[in-house]
């Protein structure tokens, strides 16, 4: 048996496991940036994945070596329906976790919501609401998206919790009490030329060996009767495939958080007369873009009709917000 002559660095990123599949088709986001801003508003959106397009931007980082060049940016198309508040939801912590204290529903609820689950409008649970504050360490709002409304053909909608800003509980909580039952656009939100955090679930690719799973070299073609196999699975004593061993199994279809992604564009598709962002018969896979819509810097996780859940930067604080520059936007 060979060995090896020179150390090397582990295979695989251990803080990316496990590579399971993810439980469900819609990401999760677990933390909300904490902010202290006296006019509350909702920390987060969610769309669809369109498409990739080029932007032609001038670069407006000062102190770099291409400030003031021309920059042609791959960029993501992310569908971006209004969402619907449909209720408001409290938490209390104790030593076990937190604990829901209670959840209010609107009274125009959308009819497709039935396909998720039933809710009713209840007047007195929103007027005791207010007494059990004191006892809530965070409150939340409940909202839906329809993929319908991003031309989509799928009826069930989406629902899920959006955390808010604000100096504390109450603040919060009138905040909602004044938007419940109403309609949120993306605009309402984010700004041009800020930056976002993305979570999705990645594209799926199925089984993969430890050569593409984790990048393990290839061995020689004449060591053994296998070539895409990894060297060793570990010592002889003690006899056990440690965890961090590279092997075959799933890649793809994880959940994925992208930081502090720049939005580049955020338009209409009815309003803007002069848009031109469907390319001829629309995206692969997805097909017209209509009504809002944001165009982000990079790629974003995850195939075409998936939901993209976005946030407020929970790691870069901006303090000024600089719309950039587009001079193209260069659809294929």
């Amino acid at each position: 048996m060979g060995h090896r002559k020179y150390s090397a660095p582990r295979r695989g990123s251990i803080a990316f496991r496990p590579r399971a599949r993810a439980k469900s088709i819609e990401s999760r986001i677990r933390s909300w940036p904490q902010s202290a801003e006296e006019k509350s508003k909702l920390a987060g959106f969610a769309g669809f994945k369109a498409g990739v397009i080029h932007v032609l931007t001038i670069d407006d980082r000062e102190k770099t070596p291409n400030f003031g060049k021309h920059f042609l940016n791959p960029s993501t198309v992310v569908v971006t329906p209004p969402v619907r508040i449909i209720g408001i939801r409290a938490y209390s912590e104790n030593q076990n976790g937190k604990d829901v204290i209670f959840d209010v529903y609107s009274k125009d609820l959308p009819k497709d919501l039935r396909r998720k689950f039933t809710a009713k409008f209840d007047e007195e649970k929103l007027v005791d609401s207010e007494s059990k504050l004191d006892k809530a360490v965070s409150v939340v709002a409940l909202v839906s998206v329809l993929p319908r409304d991003a031309n989509l053909s799928q009826k069930k909608p989406f629902v899920f919790e959006i955390a808010v800003t604000g100096k504390d509980a109450k603040t919060r909580y009138d905040y909602l009490k004044t938007i419940l039952g109403k309609e949120i656009r993306v605009s309402d939100i984010f700004q041009v030329g800020q930056y976002i955090d993305v979570s999705a679930i990645t594209r799926g690719k199925g089984i993969e060996g430890p050569i593409t799973r984790f990048g393990v070299k290839r061995k020689q073609h004449k060591s053994r009767k296998s070539v895409r196999a990894v060297g060793t699975l570990g010592p002889i004593s003690p006899a056990v495939v440690m965890y961090t061993v590279p092997r075959q199994g799933q890649r793809g279809f994880h959940q994925r958080t992208e930081y502090n992604k720049r939005i580049l564009t955020i338009s209409n598709t009815q309003n803007d007369a002069a848009d031109h962002i469907n390319p001829r018969g629309g995206f692969k896979h997805f097909g017209l873009v209509n009504g809002d819509y944001i165009v982000v810097k990079g790629s974003i996780p995850g195939v075409p009709k998936r939901l993209i859940k976005m946030r407020q930067p929970i790691r870069n604080f901006q303090k000024k917000i600089f719309e950039p520059k587009v001079l193209e936007v260069v659809v294929e």
